[in-house]
């Protein structure tokens, strides 16, 4: 049995076809603009979902990126501070070999006592030193100055700092700790002033030279070579931890590249691609309105005449 199309079944194609072109060329146009193949879920549903992937692993990466930073600066600051403490004890170290020989008169030692006192106050300083508002040297409680000169009854041989790690996510399920513990540069606590800390050794050396006891002053330099070396192992350290930080950088830049790479072959639309097919696109779409102009044309009137 024949099926008899009738002019409304003729109509109705006619409108899903131009409706199915216009469509299609909608569609080309959103990717040429927006410079995406993916615009929405339905677009494609599986790509849509590697795509937030990419997206999530570009957003942890550019914070990874953001904490590399600023635990380099963190890292480059400790090693200049070190550097200006490391530059104290060579000063030191000249002053107490002069003040052990036993020709100085006693102005030349009280010369020489006055200088050590003013390294004594520039080492208070390099401990009280802050990077961005934070004490370095202060642990965990980097909002608090770990040698309050201005404190009752201070004395800084008998500090105790804080010795919590400051540490940075550098990388997933990677951290890096940026700060130094205050005991490992100046010396572990030491009220009754007989150990290698650094400001038991400037009362030291300010009590010798003082009442002149040039054996006194010439077995310091022992104590300050100990804690020069100390000073020096930690600055190996800082720079070891930098060396690690500057590789998770490179890895991190190299691993931005890729997600991204990724991410353009996922949601990225082929421009020059798209523009062919919406030029054919469009020419099926014109020819659709011509045929369409030729079927809806005829009408009753027409019939009749």
């Amino acid at each position: 049995m024949a099926l008899r199309v009738t002019q409304g079944m003729m109509h109705s194609q006619l409108m899903s076809n131009l409706n199915t072109n216009l469509n299609r060329m909608s569609g080309y146009s959103e990717q040429i603009s927006t410079g995406r193949k993916i615009n929405k879920a339905s677009d494609d549903p599986v790509g849509i979902t590697y795509g937030l992937r990419y997206r999530s692993d570009l957003a942890a990466n550019e914070q990874y990126q953001d904490n590399v930073s600023s635990a380099l600066s963190w890292l480059e600051f400790n090693d200049s501070q070190l550097n200006q403490a490391t530059a104290v004890m060579q000063r030191l170290t000249e002053l107490t070999t002069q003040g052990s020989t036993g020709t100085n008169t006693t102005s030349s030692l009280d010369a020489i006592n006055k200088e050590i006192a003013e390294l004594k106050n520039q080492m208070l300083d390099i401990a009280n030193s802050s990077f961005n508002g934070k004490y370095v040297f202060a642990g965990q409680r980097f909002d608090q100055k770990p040698y309050d000169t201005g404190a009752a009854g201070f004395d800084a041989r008998a500090v105790t700092a804080d010795n919590g790690q400051v540490t940075y996510a550098i990388g997933e399920s990677i951290t890096i700790n940026v700060n130094l513990q205050a005991a490992d540069v100046f010396g572990e606590a030491d009220a009754g002033g007989t150990s290698d800390n650094i400001f038991s050794i400037f009362d030291r050396l300010s009590a010798s030279l003082s009442s002149t006891n040039y054996l006194a002053i010439g077995a310091e330099l022992d104590n300050i070579k100990s804690r020069m070396n100390k000073m020096m192992s930690a600055r190996a350290e800082v720079g070891a931890r930098t060396n690690r930080t500057e590789l998770m950088e490179n890895r991190l830049k190299d691993l931005d590249v890729s997600l991204s790479a990724l991410q353009g072959k996922t949601e990225g639309a082929d421009v020059e691609k798209l523009y062919l097919e919406s030029s054919v696109s469009e020419n099926i779409y014109q020819a659709s309105l011509s045929v369409g102009a030729k079927i809806i044309m005829p009408s009753l009137v027409n019939f009749l005449n």
